[in-house]
Parts: C-alpha cells; sequence; structure tokens
C-alpha cells in the first residue's frame, strides 16, 4: 500500500484505476464507515460522490491530509416514489442521525427532485433525471463524474462514466452535456487553492454548443 503513492495511475488500464481508487478508498477508516451506514440506510439507488472520492485520491497521492479541500460528503439517492420536499427532509433527518458526528458532515439529496429546484438556483432548465447514476453523469467537469458505494458483501461498487483518467492526470476537464461553464471555473478555481498540481482545462464553447445540439436533435 505504500508504493502505490509512487506509481503512476494515469493512462493505465480502467480495470487497475478502478482496483487502485478502491484500495485508497479502503485506507480511510472513515469513508468505509460512511459507506457502510449509508449502505445500511437501505435508500434507492444511492452512491457517495464528488469530492469526498476524487479529492481524497489527490490528497492520498500528494500526502496531504485526509478530507482536505472536502466542505461535505454528498450522498445521492434515486426515489421517485414522492417528490415532496417534505419526504426529502424525512429522509434528510434520518441521516443527520445515522451520520451524527461524522466530519465533515454528509448532505443527502433525492435526485429525483432535482429538476424542482435547479433552475432557482442556477438560472437553467434540468430535465428529471431518470437514476442517480444520470445526475453523476451532468456533473459540470468529467473528472467529478464518480460515485461509490458499499455492498452487502462489504466489496466497493464503482460508477465511472467517463473512467478515471482525469482524476489519475489531475486534469479536471469540462463536461458539455449541460451549459455548465461558471461551475467548471469556480470548481476550478477553487480546486487549484488546495492542489497547485491540478491541470484546468479550459471551457470550450464551441464543444459545449454542438453537444447541446447533439442532445436536442
Amino acid at each position: 500500500m505504500v508504493a502505490m503513492k509512487h506509481l503512476r495511475f494515469a493512462d493505465l488500464p480502467f480495470d487497475e484505476q478502478s482496483c487502485a481508487l478502491k484500495e485508497i478508498i479502503r485506507s480511510y477508516p472513515l469513508m468505509m464507515d460512511v459507506l457502510k451506514r449509508a449502505r445500511d440506510m437501505e435508500l434507492p439507488d444511492h452512491w457517495i460522490v464528488s469530492g469526498a472520492i476524487y479529492n481524497n485520491i489527490w490528497n492520498y497521492l500528494t500526502d496531504r491530509p485526509f478530507m482536505q479541500g472536502v466542505k461535505d460528503i454528498d450522498l445521492f439517492y434515486f426515489d421517485r416514489s414522492d417528490l415532496s420536499y417534505e419526504a426529502e427532509d424525512l429522509v434528510i433527518k434520518r441521516a443527520e442521525q445515522v451520520f451524527a458526528g461524522i466530519n465533515p458532515p454528509v448532505e443527502v439529496r433525492n435526485q429525483a427532485r432535482v429538476h424542482l429546484w435547479y433552475k432557482d438556483h442556477f438560472g437553467q432548465d434540468y430535465a428529471p433525471l431518470t437514476s442517480a447514476e444520470e445526475g453523476i453523469d451532468r456533473f459540470a467537469s468529467i473528472t467529478h463524474a464518480v460515485g461509490v458505494r458499499m455492498r452487502q458483501n462489504d466489496q466497493l461498487e464503482l460508477y465511472a462514466p467517463y473512467g478515471l483518467n482525469e482524476i489519475f492526470s489531475f486534469r479536471v476537464t469540462p463536461n458539455y452535456v449541460l451549459a455548465n461553464e461558471k461551475t467548471h471555473i469556480t470548481k476550478g478555481v477553487r480546486a487549484l487553492q488546495h492542489w497547485p498540481e491540478l491541470t484546468i482545462v479550459p471551457w470550450d464553447e464551441e464543444a459545449s454548443q454542438g453537444e447541446i445540439k447533439r442532445q436536442a436533435s
């Protein structure tokens, strides 16, 4: 395990990168505890996503402290049986008890409800999702599009629709499925404050428009 920090995982086959990512996560007892508690909540289609994963990969590989740069631990689930705020709030309150004492805090969101509030927060329409995985697909950077959950046999399951090469290459690359330039830039600026080794790939407006037109056709 110690030798892993001195290996280069960029451009390796996905299977090898996947094994490395899972091994790194297993090295953090708190992450394994969070994944177990999330599993035991039995939320439908749940994933631990975002910075708690990719930021801690960078922390591990650069010998920085665990959870540096991580504001909260994001837990996605998908339940369209009740799209009311009240139903989601019950899950949030239950999660507050399940994850009591965890720092940074765990933030739980029902991805089936995102389209109901997204425009008010971000100023653009957001088509309803069909799964939590699809929410990961739409992250502003393909680098950030990764989710992990624990199975009943304690094995880790990974969802990485764009692969893991951007994470292991320390490269934040835009995802053009949505017009998310502002989010991409904001996250890039913040990330560089913690991991100056990163390369932030500039947003390409032409590529963005091309992808949006392709989806609309």
